[in-house]
C-alpha cells in the first residue's frame, strides 16, 4: 500500500508539472527574421536588443521584467506626446499594431500601465487586422511575434504587452518581410489612416489564460485522492493490528 502511495505521487507531480507546460509553437516566430536593429534607441530610449530578440521571436511564455517601461534608460511615458496619439509597430515586421491612448486621457493610458508594469492596451486601441488573440490569451501580430497576453480587467480585455515588441519602425511595401506578408490579411503602415480607423476588437473576446484554473483542479483532485489513499492505508494497518492482537492470560 505504501508503494502504492508513493507511485501515485509521482503521477500526480508529473500531472500537474505537464498542466503548466506551454506548447510549443509549430510556425517559425518572426516568419524567420530578426527584431529591427534600431529598436534600441526607439523614441531616444535604451531598449536591449538581446531581449527584444529574446521575447519577441524566441519565446511565448515570458515577458520583459516588471516595470521595464519606467526603467530610466527607457522611461516611455516621460518620451511619449501627451497631446497626440502614438503608433505603435510591430519591432521585427513593421506593420501597426496599437493606437493609444484612444478612449481614454493620456493619464489613465499612463496610470494603468505604470501599475501594471507593461504597456497596458485596450481593445478600441488594437489594430485588430494585425493581432491573433489567442485562446488562452496569449497575444502575436501577423507576423508572429511575440506580443504578450490578454489579461481582462473589470470585464473588458487588457492587453498587457512588451514594450520590446511594439518599438519598431513602420515598415513599406518595399521591405523585404512586408512583402512576405503580402499574402495575410493585414493593414500596413502605408495604408493606416489612424485618424479615421476603428477597432473591430470584442470589448470582452473571453480569451484568457485558463492554465490556473486548470492547475487548481488538478491540484484538489490529486490531493483528494492522497488524502483517501492514506486514510485507507491508516485503516489497513489498525485493521491488521485488531486481526494479531493476542489477548493476555486472565491472572486468577
Amino acid at each position: 500500500m505504501r508503494r502504492n502511495m508513493m507511485k501515485l505521487v509521482k503521477v500526480t507531480s508529473c500531472l500537474l508539472l505537464v498542466s503548466v507546460t506551454v506548447s510549443a509553437a509549430t510556425d517559425e516566430q518572426c516568419l524567420g527574421f530578426d527584431p529591427q536593429p534600431n529598436l534600441v534607441n526607439y523614441l531616444d530610449a535604451s531598449l536591449n536588443y538581446e531581449t527584444a530578440d529574446s521575447i519577441c521571436c524566441h519565446n511565448h511564455r515570458y515577458a520583459e521584467y516588471r516595470g521595464y517601461l519606467a526603467a530610466p534608460e527607457v522611461d516611455l511615458f516621460g518620451r511619449l506626446n501627451p497631446d497626440e496619439e502614438t503608433i505603435f509597430y510591430d519591432s521585427v515586421c513593421g506593420i501597426p499594431l496599437f493606437i493609444a491612448p484612444r478612449g481614454r486621457t493620456f493619464e489613465e493610458f499612463k496610470k494603468e500601465s505604470l501599475k501594471h508594469g507593461w504597456p497596458s492596451f485596450r481593445p478600441e486601441e488594437l489594430v485588430s487586422e494585425n493581432v491573433i488573440i489567442h485562446n488562452d490569451g496569449r497575444m502575436e501580430s501577423k507576423c508572429l511575434t511575440h506580443l504578450g497576453h490578454n489579461l481582462p480587467e473589470g470585464g473588458i480585455d487588457r492587453y498587457c504587452i512588451d514594450l520590446v515588441c511594439i518599438a519598431g519602425a513602420p515598415l513599406s511595401f518595399d521591405d523585404e518581410i512586408v512583402k512576405v506578408m503580402m499574402d495575410y490579411v493585414i493593414i500596413t503602415a502605408d495604408e493606416l489612416n489612424a485618424t479615421n480607423y476603428t477597432s473591430s476588437a470584442e470589448k470582452f473576446s473571453g480569451k484568457t489564460s485558463n492554465e490556473r484554473p486548470l492547475v487548481i483542479t488538478i491540484f484538489v483532485i490529486a490531493s483528494f485522492i492522497i488524502a483517501s489513499m492514506t486514510f485507507c492505508f491508516v485503516k489497513n494497518n489498525c485493521d491488521k493490528s485488531k486481526n494479531t492482537h493476542t489477548d493476555l492470560p486472565t491472572i486468577a
